[in-house]
């Protein structure tokens, strides 16, 4: 019979056979079936589709997901990375880091590595997917760029 979904495979079932709960011992062993389960992922509606404009100028429009599940290595013991491509010019950064990296420790690698050498990108583009530590959008991140413009200014001032 193969491995379909739950829905197709009680359909079928229903077609052919019949005895009380079967649909409960149904679902119940398609929820063991390993295979099932690989199969047959649920997930979330897909997003629309959005237009996305020509960048006019480099680093103005981003790309950007992690890899994960690497190798420790490296003077950081890095096991995950953070990787960045311009749309425009379709060069990319690598950005070492690691799995268990918090909001903030990901938003200043952004800062350090791109933002302080390319500027505060006007469309940065990401799967959500559970590795994204950031809710990265134009609006969050200029605020996020000018709290840390105003906490350097300050530290500067307060040094001078």
């Amino acid at each position: 019979m193969g491995h379909m979904s739950e829905d197709r495979t009680k359909e079928r079932v229903a077609s052919t056979a019949w005895c009380p709960k079967w649909e409960q011992e149904l679902s119940e062993y398609i929820n063991t079936c390993e295979r099932c389960k690989k199969e047959n992922r649920k997930h979330g509606k897909y997003g629309l589709l959005q237009h996305i404009e020509e960048p006019k100028h480099p680093w103005e429009t981003i790309n950007m997901d992690w890899v994960t599940g690497l190798v420790p290595g490296g003077k950081g013991n890095f096991n995950s990375c953070l990787i960045i491509v311009d749309r425009f010019s379709k060069s990319m950064r690598c950005l070492p880091c690691h799995n268990e990296d918090t909001a903030i420790d990901t938003a200043l690698l952004f800062w350090k590595k791109l933002i302080s050498t390319c500027g505060v990108p006007k469309i940065i583009i990401s799967d959500r997917d559970p590795n994204s530590h950031l809710n990265f959008g134009p609006t969050s991140m200029t605020c996020w760029v000018l709290n840390l413009l105003f906490l350097q200014l300050t530290i500067h001032k307060k040094m001078d």
